[in-house]
């Protein structure tokens, strides 16, 4: 069954004329003919009554008339969402930020879509990079952005923008550590460490350059999801945030020795073989204007 048969079937039923019919479809009478006998056959009733030279629904081709109306109706709109899809005028993103994404994006996406996007629904989870890969898994969500290095690798699982980011060890400006020209891991360790969770390369990098007691289960004795809530925290007290440089531009580097030298690598994570929403692009676009040092 075609559509285009539903359309000469809705067509006939309405005009009731072969002639008439096949003028408004422009379309010949033949080809109408063998449009609705194909479809007769393919459905095993009769959809018409020929009386003389006038033709008339059968009972079952009375039922069928409505659903046609409906399949033609949903066919249209469908074809509608496709359109207003390409010129960016409807649409969907459902995003999962891990802590170091979703303080640098979150705002960005959403003047976004509030000022450029106004028919586009956006819908954005924030939380742990494992429980975001359960949803993106699960189909409830088009993407992640994500800490890489937290990402385990798998074969379902396509990456996609990798963007490197350099970390440091932060302090508010009139921090006592901040005047220092050499900071050691020994003086860092007297103050409160905040840090959002950290992966176990970051922890075996850390451990390389610091030491065992640098490892974050150790050092780390502020750790939360939220990344901003901790740069709030450093900015009112003497702790001190390790974390990706530019996420807060208003706390002093500590220049360490030796230098951290690491850095957090972001992308997006998307399933392997599936089509991405249109609306990815979009996605891209932020991503490409604010994921960067």
């Amino acid at each position: 069954m075609q559509l285009a048969q539903l359309r000469h079937f809705v067509g006939l039923a309405e005009f009731n004329s072969f002639s008439k019919a096949a003028k408004a479809l422009f379309i010949t009478q033949p080809a109408l003919s063998r449009s609705i006998r194909a479809l007769e056959t393919e459905l095993g009733f009769a959809l018409f009554d020929r009386v003389g030279h006038r033709i008339e629904l059968t009972s079952f081709g009375g039922d069928v008339l409505e659903r046609a109306r409906q399949l033609l109706d949903d066919a249209r709109e469908i074809g509608e969402m496709g359109a207003k899809l390409r010129g960016g005028s409807s649409g969907r993103l459902r995003v999962g930020l891990g802590s170091g994404p979703g303080a640098f994006l979150t705002r960005p996406l959403l003047v976004e879509f509030a000022a450029r996007h106004r028919s586009m629904r956006l819908e954005i989870a924030r939380g742990m990079t494992e429980l975001l890969l359960q949803r993106l898994r699960a189909r409830t969500l088009d993407a992640l952005v994500v800490d890489l290095l937290s990402v385990p690798p798998a074969s379902d699982l396509h990456i996609d923008r990798l963007i490197g980011m350099r970390g440091a060890f932060l302090c508010r400006p009139k921090h006592p550590l901040s005047r220092h020209r050499r900071v050691s891991f020994e003086q860092i360790v007297g103050y409160p460490i905040a840090s959002t969770p950290l992966s176990d390369d970051i922890a075996r990098l850390l451990m390389q350059r610091y030491g065992p007691r640098a490892h974050p289960d150790d050092l780390v004795t502020l750790r939360g999801d939220e990344l901003p809530s901790l740069v709030e925290v450093s900015l009112l007290s003497d702790a001190i945030l390790l974390a990706v440089r530019a996420v807060a531009p208003g706390l002093h580097e500590l220049p360490m020795d030796p230098p951290l030298g690491g850095s957090a690598r972001f992308g997006l994570v998307t399933l392997a073989g599936r089509t991405p929403a249109p609306t990815i692009q979009l996605l891209h676009q932020v991503m490409q204007d604010h994921l960067h040092d």
